[in-house]
């Protein structure tokens, strides 16, 4: 395989397949669509006002090399900045926007950030407000036009000297070159700089390109929604710019289904947490319906749960299934656009109900994993006959070696490895240990290819009477309740496990409608008797799934669901169990008084 940067997905863009609509945002309520070429412009001039700024990879090592951010929500701005940074070996370091403003004055002293790009008045706030304790950082650029405040065209340079030293030192960019810091938000401790090269994350894309669930025609479009700043957002948007794929962003995660069918896609990136929101508003409004259209509903809905892609079923069952999807789920797809041909979902465990119902719906969802640390992707579930096993997360894919230790832990070698964390060798060497990444989680290979997570290695507890429970499948098993909105198990040095739980507030307020039962509020309704009883049958239903030593014993319902604002998930929707922990202190040690 050659090995390329990233940025040269522009000129491969140009010379193959140069697009209209190479990237698309809403500006002023209508989509304002950039060509490849007009990327290309905005690109080099963007480098060149860089340039002109006196920033530089000098030799080209991480600790040499000029670093820039950016803390910005997806638009076609991010890319430009991204790839003008790329241009003159600059090191990108994203931020979510979500990141508090303790944890993004580490990040920006940690790396030695000159500039940042932020993209609102929000964001803008939140740097300015951190600014005076970062003495590394000159200047501030916004995407949006703020008063006071220097916006990014300002920056844009078209001095034709400066043009062709891009030209020139985009030649001289190695694919060793770091590409860029990211700072994985983990779920404990101090954020961790991931240092990731062209070559390993160029390298993942082409072998992730190869099983990726789609064909590759340059006239598909795709929605982005997913942070920019996760690695699996940014390398499925590079796949998506290598295939000639154009990309849309979404305005917000509010406006997604208003997007979906204004541009009807043929994909789009996701976690399993927002496929679960999705799920549960076709849920609520199966709910409403009333005589043959509620029981149609349920009927296609109870097909979906039994579908299995690799087992055909009867032909009474086919039939049944072809019907329910002309009458029914062809409501789901107009939905979501009525044109997506494949979601790839990452990030956390999918629910299988999901993965079976979704696609039974000819919606397909394909779930794939990676951590950052390998650029990122390891496995995914591809759209080849025989491809796909519900429950697993696909094949690993080419050039990625694999081995799992006696505990099962997942290691991984290969091109797409980390470099290692930045200025942090101690915990680089933990982690790569004779070449061999270790992922902390704990898997199986099924039917001699599919590769399952079954937990994170960190993530196991031990009982107090010695016995260890892996509590993410258990979790996953009761969250296929519609009661169930979320979920965290406990038990680490306790006689028994229990749980807290988030229940679903929206299908709450239906079940007391129908039982007769005023909903006031959602504190007062988790100390219902007969909510509790009601939540009592279905832990106990669950339990029955489980070993002795892994049932839950006790529960806790709490008022809100976890948010990432309060610190409890992570911005890509993952549980950060040490918070939550935390934050429910009291409710746990009622359970076990």
């Amino acid at each position: 395989m050659e090995i390329k940067r990233l940025f040269d997905c522009i000129e491969h863009q140009l010379n193959h397949f140069p697009q209209e609509d190479m990237l698309a945002a809403k500006e002023n309520g209508v989509w304002r669509k950039y060509s490849t070429q007009e990327v290309a412009q905005n690109v080099n001039e963007l480098s060149a006002g860089l340039l002109s700024l006196g920033l530089s990879a000098h030799n080209f090592t991480p600790e040499g090399s000029d670093k820039i951010a950016v803390i910005s929500t997806n638009r076609p701005e991010w890319l430009f900045a991204d790839m003008a940074a790329q241009q003159l070996g600059l090191i990108w370091v994203p931020v979510y926007p979500t990141t508090n403003p303790l944890e993004l004055t580490f990040i920006l002293n940690d790396a030695s950030v000159q500039y940042i790009f932020a993209s609102n008045q929000e964001l803008y706030d939140k740097v300015m407000s951190i600014k005076d304790k970062v003495d590394c950082l000159k200047d501030i650029y916004t995407f949006d036009k703020i008063p006071g405040a220097k916006h990014w065209t300002e920056l844009k340079s078209k001095d034709e000297n400066l043009l062709q030293q891009v030209n020139q030192i985009k030649k001289t960019v190695p694919v060793e070159q770091v590409l860029t810091f990211i700072y994985t938000s983990g779920t404990t401790g101090t954020p961790k700089g991931v240092m990731l090269t062209h070559k390993s994350v160029y390298y993942n894309i082409q072998c992730g390109k190869k099983h990726f669930p789609f064909q590759d025609e340059p006239t598909q479009k795709v929605l982005s929604f997913l942070p920019l700043n996760h690695i699996f957002e940014k390398v499925a948007s590079y796949i998506y710019m290598y295939s000639g794929m154009s990309i849309y962003y979404a305005e917000s995660l509010e406006t997604i289904g208003d997007n979906l069918k204004e541009i009807h896609p043929d994909g789009f990136s996701t976690v399993p947490r927002l496929l679960e929101k999705v799920f549960e508003k076709i849920m609520i409004t199966g709910e409403s319906l009333t005589g043959i259209k509620r029981k149609l509903f349920f009927w296609a809905v109870g097909l979906g749960e039994k579908y299995d892609n690799l087992i055909p079923g009867s032909w009474w069952y086919r039939f049944q299934l072809k019907l329910a999807n002309k009458i029914i789920f062809v409501k789901w797809r107009e939905a979501l656009g009525g044109n997506v041909k494949f979601i790839v979902t990452g990030g956390a465990a999918c629910q299988v109900k999901l993965l079976r119902i979704f696609n039974a719906a000819q919606i397909p969802v394909y779930e794939g994993y990676g951590p950052t640390e390998n650029s990122p992707i390891i496995s995914i579930n591809s759209k080849n006959p025989g491809g796909t096993k519900y429950g697993t997360v696909g094949g690993v894919i080419d050039g990625v070696q694999y081995k799992l230790e006696p505990d099962g832990e997942i290691c991984v070698a290969g091109p797409s490895v980390m470099l290692g964390y930045y200025k942090r060798p101690d915990l680089t060497a933990e982690t790569i240990i004779d070449g061999w990444l270790h992922t902390g989680d704990i898997g199986e290979i099924i039917d001699g290819k599919f590769l399952k997570i079954t937990d994170r290695k960190k993530e196991l507890f031990k009982t107090s009477g010695g016995k260890y429970v892996a509590p993410q499948p258990i979790e996953n098993k009761m969250k296929e309740s519609p009661f169930v909105e979320q979920i965290m198990l406990i038990g680490d040095n306790k006689r028994f496990v229990s749980a807290l739980i988030v229940p679903s507030f929206a299908k709450l307020k239906e079940w007391a409608k129908t039982h007769g039962i005023q909903y006031t509020s959602n504190e007062e309704m988790i100390k219902n008797s007969m909510v509790l009883t009601m939540f009592e049958s279905i832990v106990s239903e669950y339990n029955t799934l489980f070993n002795q030593v892994e049932q839950v014993k006790k529960f806790a319902l709490l008022p809100r669901e976890w948010t990432i604002d309060k610190g409890e998930m992570t911005p890509k929707l993952s549980m950060k169990r040490k918070v939550v922990l935390a934050n429910f202190e009291k409710e746990i040690e009622a359970m076990y008084t």
